[in-house]
């Protein structure tokens, strides 16, 4: 079955352009042209990836990011003709996995959706358990008193759920499955969002992983789960 992407733009003739090459490359499409019918049909559907701009009128991409991330975990590119580094820390603070300026190459943009396609396949995939850096067969992932559910898609904290966005999960997968090994911030840029260009001033990265430590009550002066090392990267402290 192909994979079902819903664009969400209300320039028509962008998202029509998007449903060309989309379609040509064997995806399915389903188009909406305000927030308000994007959420309609998101109530009774599930796609696989979504592709929202910003600018839309009366509720813009933002919100229906986070309502969606209220409850869902698929891929999310957020397409706009903003180019501020706030919209793209916010963009990526409330769950989304990509951004993307206008205008654009449209083969561009459909390389990227395959790219969140693929790392959502690879990370999401049901794993195998153990130690930090290896799975058994409840599919968890033990750090101290974290524990990281790959099938569930859940993350604890003792008994307390910590609820994660699907790059947040990720990037902390990532992280515990290679057991205490630093990952540079390139080598986790590649790996979760498994797309080849990435530059030192990128701080994607930096932002996702600040927005981890939040979540689990951790600090970068004093971490439990997760050290910086200077010029380096990231690790996990197992």
């Amino acid at each position: 079955m192909s994979a079902r992407i819903l664009v969400v733009d209300d320039e028509k003739e962008i998202a029509d352009l998007l449903e060309l090459y989309l379609v040509n490359e064997g995806f399915t499409v389903q188009k909406c042209y305000t927030a308000a019918a994007a959420l309609r049909y998101l109530e009774g559907e599930k796609p696989d990836l979504a592709i929202l701009d910003i600018m839309l009128p009366e509720v813009n991409g933002f919100e229906v990011c986070r309502r969606i991330r209220e409850t869902d975990f698929y891929p999310i590119i957020m397409l706009t003709a903003k180019d501020a580094q706030i919209d793209k820390i916010t963009g990526l603070t409330i769950g989304a996995d990509d951004y993307v300026t206008k205008p654009f190459l449209p083969l561009e943009l459909v390389a990227r959706v395959r790219a969140q396609l693929r790392r959502y396949q690879r990370y999401g995939a049901p794993g195998k358990e153990g130690a930090p850096g290896k799975t058994g067969e409840s599919g968890l992932l033990v750090m101290k008193d974290l524990r990281l559910d790959t099938e569930g898609h859940q993350c604890f904290r003792g008994d307390t759920e910590i609820f994660l966005t699907p790059t947040e999960f990720t990037i902390l997968k990532v992280l515990l499955l290679n057991g205490g090994k630093v990952v540079s911030a390139e080598e986790l840029f590649h790996a979760v969002w498994a797309d080849d260009y990435y530059s030192r001033g990128n701080n994607t990265v930096s932002v996702h992983i600040r927005h981890i430590r939040e979540k689990l009550k951790d600090t970068a002066e004093n971490p439990k789960y997760i050290k910086t090392v200077w010029g380096v990267g990231y690790r996990a402290d197992v």
